[in-house]
């Protein structure tokens, strides 16, 4: 039943890949501290959107989500009964949008958005007693990014563009768990806090908008990376299948980019639920396979920062997990996403700009994992 558990576990490499409520990509897992044994992984999981609409003019709109990685690894390792530590390293958040299209003639053409993130996390856990364990650690993020507004719907803010430079903050990782092991059951929730980042900041903001027109270093930018929760759960039903299902909340509501000059906020985002819900499998003594379905309401209304032109999303992942040898496991996953329909808005009050329907991503990840004992 271990066994089935660590396959659940590889379907994070492809259920995170797409790009989630926020700038969401990994869901900052921490699953590595209930596995079995000494381990060292890495893991690879890479993500194709298809995002394409037109805007208000009736310009068409070629893709604007650009392919990207996710790189993870860990290390965890057992100390008696009792004490487990783990380090896991991961890139959590991220954006890579891009308009295509002529700034002097469609509404959002040259309008783009890159934004980079990696993360570790120390997690020591300590089993009280045989059923209950408490957890938590310290955990640094680092980010950097840059977004240009481009098009006639920026009005004189057309051709903006900011670098936010890389900075690092820390917050913490907090949860406790209860489990039975001889029916693989366990429910656990897991606190990620805020982390607040101070990241020097770099304006080009056009002559139409009262600027110089040249990139100008104009200070700091606050920004936090919001809290989440997450309570995850599951359970054997027989010797070889099992259950399993998760609720992650993400604050997204208090993230904004405010740059020290007088430009409206530049990310506004919703607050986003995730529920999964799945089953594994084990065919042999060698290989097991999961699948699970996991849905993100949309906001209140369909609009959206033309930075992430999706409303929620609905979406299907398999996984499956091969022991090549008593050392070496082989894990991956295959992920489909259904992404909102959403309409990118500017402009106060909320003006729509865009139309972005019937778009989709596809996701793959792949991990290896060696026993350290």
């Amino acid at each position: 039943m271990q066994k089935l558990t660590s396959t659940v576990a590889a379907l994070a490499l492809s259920a995170g890949a797409a790009n989630a409520g926020g700038l969401d990509r990994s869901y900052t897992p921490i699953d590595q501290i209930f596995e079995q044994g000494s381990f060292a992984e890495v893991s690879y999981g890479f993500t194709m959107p298809d995002l394409t609409g037109s805007d208000l003019l009736g310009n068409s709109i070629a893709n604007v989500g650009n392919d990207f990685g996710v790189l993870g690894s860990a290390v965890k390792i057992d100390y008696g009964e009792r004490l487990t530590f783990a380090v896991i390293a991961d890139q959590p958040y991220g954006a890579d949008t891009a308009y295509g299209g002529n700034p002097g003639a469609t509404l959002l053409g040259g309008t783009f958005a890159k934004a980079d993130s990696a993360s570790l996390t120390a997690i020591l856990k300590y089993k009280i007693t045989d059923r209950f364990s408490v957890y938590g650690g310290p955990r640094a993020v680092k980010a950097d990014g840059t977004i240009r507004l481009s098009g006639l719907a920026y009005g004189a803010l057309n051709g903006y563009t900011v670098r936010f430079s890389s900075n690092n903050g820390t917050g913490y990782v907090i949860g406790a768990a209860y489990e039975i092991p001889e029916y693989a059951l366990r429910v656990s929730g897991t606190y990620h806090s805020a982390v607040d980042l101070r990241m020097g900041t770099t304006e080009n903001i056009p002559v139409a908008a009262g600027g110089t027109g040249t990139p100008v270093g104009t200070g700091i930018t606050n920004v936090e990376i919001p809290q989440s929760f997450e309570l995850a759960a599951q359970s054997g039903i027989n010797q070889n299948t099992l259950v399993f299902g998760s609720i992650r909340w993400a604050d997204w509501d208090s993230f904004s980019l405010n740059p020290p000059s007088p430009v409206p906020n530049l990310a506004e985002l919703d607050s986003v639920t995730t529920y999964e819900i799945g089953v594994g499998r084990r065919f042999s003594e060698r290989f097991s396979g999961s699948v699970a379905v996991s849905y993100e309401a949309g906001g209140s209304d369909s609009l959206v920062s033309p930075l992430a032109p999706t409303n929620g999303q609905t979406a299907i992942a398999v996984g499956g997990s091969y022991k090549v040898t008593e050392r070496i496991d082989i894990s991956g996953g295959v992920r489909y996403t259904w992404l909102g329909d959403a309409l990118p808005e500017t402009g106060t009050p909320d003006t729509p700009r865009g139309n972005f329907q019937d778009n989709n991503a596809v996701s793959v990840g792949l991990k290896v994992r060696v026993a350290l004992n």
